[in-house]
């Protein structure tokens, strides 16, 4: 018994040894040291309040949580900017007496990355995604906020994902 677990110890640790460049968030090895996110500004046709505030924050709050990078509020290595450019609320589907059976709320984010040590990685891409609800009910504060929590990491993870994780 004691020869396995040696045996599992040693494997366990020459797999690892192989990850010196790997971390469990996937970025492998960044060059930078700092990150700042500037304030996204909501220029959709449609404004939702606060919603601009809260982006912010759940971009700030996934680079800190999945990096070991310093959140700054100028001058930083790699800088997120960008506006929310689309806030809507569409039907999806109609019931026999023409009402919305199904809602879908869409945002779409522009986003412009920076990178000051490695210029190659810049972008500027839009990213956007959906949360669908019941016609029945109203957008009010309870969907609203599980749609925007939704909305929101998915994607604050992809923007994470291209800019860092090169997914």
């Amino acid at each position: 018994m004691k020869k396995i677990k040696v045996i599992i110890a040693f494997a366990l640790l020459f797999t690892l040894s192989g990850c010196s460049v790997y971390n469990f968030t996937g970025t492998g090895e960044i060059d930078a040291e700092t990150f700042q996110v500037n304030y996204f500004q909501n220029n959709a046709d449609v404004v939702e309040p606060g919603i601009e505030r809260t982006f912010t924050l759940r971009l700030q709050e996934l680079i800190q949580n999945q990096t070991n990078l310093s959140l700054t509020n100028s001058g930083g290595d790699l800088v997120y900017e960008g506006e929310i450019t689309q806030y809507r609320i569409s039907p999806m589907t109609a019931t026999a007496d023409q009402r919305a059976s199904q809602n879908r709320l869409t945002i779409s984010v522009n986003v412009r990355f920076t990178n000051k040590n490695k210029e190659e990685d810049d972008f500027e891409k839009s990213f956007s995604f959906f949360y669908d609800y019941s016609g029945n009910a109203l957008p009010d504060r309870g969907v609203l906020n599980t749609a925007l929590e939704e909305i929101f990491e998915r994607i604050t993870q992809d923007i994470f994902n291209e800019s860092l994780a090169k997914w």
